[in-house]
């Protein structure tokens, strides 16, 4: 088979993947970036307002408390939810039967959200939750996680952390199983300790696996909605209000198509924005193990 009939090949096999992005990606984003310059709600003609609506969201309070609270959410998830899978995988990596621990930690990553955020209500309900039982019965008097402003995202954030620790778990035990074990012999030769071998041999080593986590858990906290639309409807007052769900409000709520899609641009520019400087910090703290960064 010639070069030509190659080339022609290979474009036939990656065609449905192709054809995929360019349908439910792309052309959706091009559609939605379009419209967010536009007047709309849903049936009648479009109107062309040009950057009305993304002022009009920048002066909405709604989107400021909903960017306020996705970006302290975020600060929440992140930091604490890379370092718990991370401790998670170095206990599993040394231990037998890691394939059961792993099954048990995944479960709840394959189940619905919906229905983990309607266990989560229940769990966390301030008068009847099992969480506020227990805590009684050592004589702690439970507050209302979901009604209090100050607890209610922390409450949420902790379920997402839990939710997220199987997928990063995963990954991270990937990673140190990936990493060759003659490291850690001429470690030992050299009398290194544990903590050594960790700062000086596996946290360098993991670092691509770290910044990978890192990158996808900061684009899955900026996107976070179904936890705070089936746990508390964005409230008590808000407090829960996320930027995914006030898209969805504006959008379906309101039918302004238009505000709706300008935040869903200012999302994908924070997100990409985020990443972009991810990658560009990465060179300086992200070593590969043939040298490379």
């Amino acid at each position: 088979m010639n070069d030509s009939k190659r080339k022609w090949w290979g474009y036939f096999f990656i065609a449905p993947q192709l054809i995929g992005m360019l349908a439910f990606s792309i052309l959706p984003l091009g559609f939605a970036f379009g419209l967010s310059f536009m007047k709309w709600d849903g049936f009648g003609e479009r109107e062309f307002v040009g950057f009305a609506n993304y002022i009009s969201q920048f002066k909405d309070d709604n989107f400021i408390t909903a960017l306020v609270n996705t970006a302290y959410y975020s600060v929440l998830v992140i930091p604490v939810g890379i370092a718990a899978a991370l401790l998670v995988a170095l206990a599993l990596n040394k231990v037998k039967g890691k394939t059961v621990y792993r099954v048990f930690f995944f479960m709840p990553v394959v189940t619905s959200s919906v229905s983990i955020g309607v266990i989560w209500m229940w769990l966390l309900n301030g008068d009847i939750g099992l969480i506020n039982q227990l805590l009684a019965m050592i004589g702690i008097d439970g507050p209302s996680w979901l009604t209090d402003r100050n607890l209610v995202l922390p409450s949420i954030a902790g379920l997402s952390i839990w939710w997220g620790l199987g997928t990063n778990m995963v990954i991270f035990l990937a990673g140190l199983q990936g990493i060759s074990r003659s490291y850690y012999e001429a470690a030992d030769i050299d009398g290194a300790s544990s903590i050594q071998k960790f700062l000086h041999i596996t946290f360098p080593l993991l670092s691509p696996t770290t910044f990978f986590v890192a990158i996808m858990s900061v684009i899955g906290s900026f996107q976070v909605f179904d936890q705070a639309y089936v746990m508390t409807q964005g409230g008590p007052g808000k407090a829960s209000y996320t930027l995914v769900y006030h898209i969805y409000e504006t959008a379906f709520g309101r039918t302004a198509f238009g505000p709706s899609t300008a935040s869903a641009m200012v999302l994908f520019a924070i997100i990409l924005m985020f990443t972009l400087i991810q990658f560009s910090v990465s060179r300086k703290w992200v070593h590969y193990e043939d040298g490379g960064r």
